[in-house]
């Protein structure tokens, strides 16, 4: 079992991992939308947000060298199930074929006002 992590998304914000490698399989912890460029979240639209979201994913399993053609589950959290459509649109365009499984929930909140996290799990 080793952590991964990579200065291409935000860094932790508390006592956890950007991921775990553990044999073939990486956890990631949940992104929201910090550009690690700025360190600043992004919130332009919930298009931006979830981009932006999706994007720091990808560069966490590219660290394990993996991509979203490994992914086997993710979990989506929304500060408004309202957003559900805008979200699909944009997370539709990163898993363009045999999408993983996924559970989808609305939360009271989520950390530094993001209106989006996703994490997920993937496999070699």
């Amino acid at each position: 079992m080793r952590p991964i992590s990579t200065k291409e998304a935000p860094a932790a914000v508390g006592p956890y991992s950007q991921a775990i490698l553990s044999g073939f399989t990486v956890y990631t912890s949940g992104q929201v939308a910090i550009n690690p460029a700025t360190g600043k979240l992004v919130q332009d639209s919930i298009e931006a947000e979830t981009q932006q979201v999706l994007d720091n994913l990808e560069a966490v399993l590219a660290e394990a060298r993996m991509g979203f053609e490994n992914v086997v589950k993710t979990t989506v959290f929304l500060t408004d199930i309202a957003n559900f459509a805008a979200v699909n649109a944009v997370y539709a365009k990163a898993f363009k074929s045999d999408p993983p499984a996924r559970s989808c929930v609305q939360v009271a909140a989520l950390p530094l006002g993001a209106r989006v996290e996703i994490e997920c799990i993937a496999t070699k």
